[in-house]
C-alpha cells in the first residue's frame, strides 16, 4: 500500500533540523509523496528547496496563508507571486497553497480577501491546483471559488458545515482529512458522507495532536497508515482499496505519478 500526505508544512522552522529523519520515517511507513505547503515567502522558498532536494517525493505548494497577511513584509506578496510564476513549469511546484480565508483565528480584513484574490488569479494564469484554508469561512469560500477558472481545488482539513459538503462535491472539489479523524466524531461524519474519490489524506504537521494514538508525538507523515485505516473503517471498505483510491486521487489531482 502507498500513502500520501497532501498537506504538511514541511518547510516550517519546527522541522528544519529533522527533515531528513522525517523523510526516512515516511518512506518506512510506505508514504509515497508529500506536499510541502507554505505560509509566506520564506516558507515558499523553503518548500521549493525541499522539493528539489527530495525530487519525486516532496512537492511544493507555494502561497500566502491568511494568518500571514497581517504581518507581510513590504513587497512579500509580490515576491511570492513572482516566485510562483517563475517556477510554474518546474515539476517540483505542484500547487498554490496554502491560501484562503479565516475569521476564527485572525480578523477578517479587506487585505486578506485581496491576497486570496491575487493568489487565485495567479492559479488561473498558471493552471496550478489550489490548496485552500477555509476555517470558519467555508460557505464564503465555496461561493467565491466558482468565479475563477481554477483547474483543481482542495479544501484542506474540511471540518464544517456538513450542509456545504454536497456543493463541494458537486463543484468537483476535493477535501483532505488527517489524524483528528481517528477521534473526532464530526470529522468521521464528513468522511462517511464524502465520496472516497473526492478524498485525500494529510497530517498538517507540525500541528501537534493531543489525543491518542498521537499524543506526545511529533507529527509525521508516518501517521498516515492509521488515518487510512480509520477512513476504511468508517467507509466499511478494505484498507488496501482505500489506500489505492486515495493514491490515485493524488495522482489525478496533482497530475503527478507516484513512484
Amino acid at each position: 500500500m502507498k500513502f500520501v500526505d497532501a498537506h504538511v508544512h514541511f518547510s516550517d522552522p519546527q522541522y528544519s533540523e529533522c527533515t531528513g529523519e522525517l523523510v526516512i520515517e515516511a518512506k518506512a511507513a510506505n508514504v509515497a509523496a508529500l506536499v510541502s505547503n507554505s505560509m509566506d515567502f520564506e516558507t515558499s522558498l523553503g518548500s521549493l528547496k525541499l522539493a528539489e532536494k527530495y525530487p519525486g517525493f516532496v512537492y511544493a505548494a507555494l502561497g500566502i496563508h491568511p494568518w500571514s497577511v497581517s504581518v507581510l513584509k513590504r513587497d512579500e506578496l509580490q515576491q511570492t507571486l513572482e516566485l510562483i510564476s517563475a517556477n510554474c513549469q518546474n515539476k517540483a511546484l505542484i500547487a498554490v497553497g496554502e491560501i484562503g480565508l479565516d475569521r476564527k483565528y485572525v480578523k477578517m480584513t479587506d487585505e486578506q480577501i485581496m491576497v486570496f484574490d491575487e493568489m487565485l488569479r495567479l492559479a488561473e494564469k498558471t493552471e496550478l491546483p489550489v490548496i485552500v484554508h477555509s476555517y470558519s469561512t467555508t460557505e464564503q469560500v465555496i461561493e467565491i471559488l466558482p468565479s475563477y477558472r481554477l483547474k483543481k481545488v482542495l479544501l484542506h482539513w474540511y471540518n464544517h458545515p456538513l450542509s456545504a459538503l454536497s456543493k463541494v462535491v458537486e463543484n468537483g472539489y476535493s477535501i483532505t482529512e488527517g489524524p483528528p479523524v481517528v477521534y473526532t466524531k464530526h470529522l468521521q461524519k464528513v468522511v462517511e458522507r464524502v465520496p472516497v474519490t473526492n478524498l485525500l489524506t494529510e497530517t498538517d504537521g507540525p500541528v501537534v495532536y493531543r489525543k491518542p494514538p498521537f499524543s506526545g508525538k511529533r507529527t509525521t507523515p508516518a501517521f498516515l497508515p492509521v488515518v487510512v485505516k480509520t477512513i476504511a473503517e468508517i467507509k466499511k471498505m478494505d484498507v488496501a482499496e482505500v489506500a489505492e483510491q486515495i493514491a490515485k486521487n493524488f495522482e489525478v489531482f496533482f497530475n503527478r505519478k507516484l513512484n
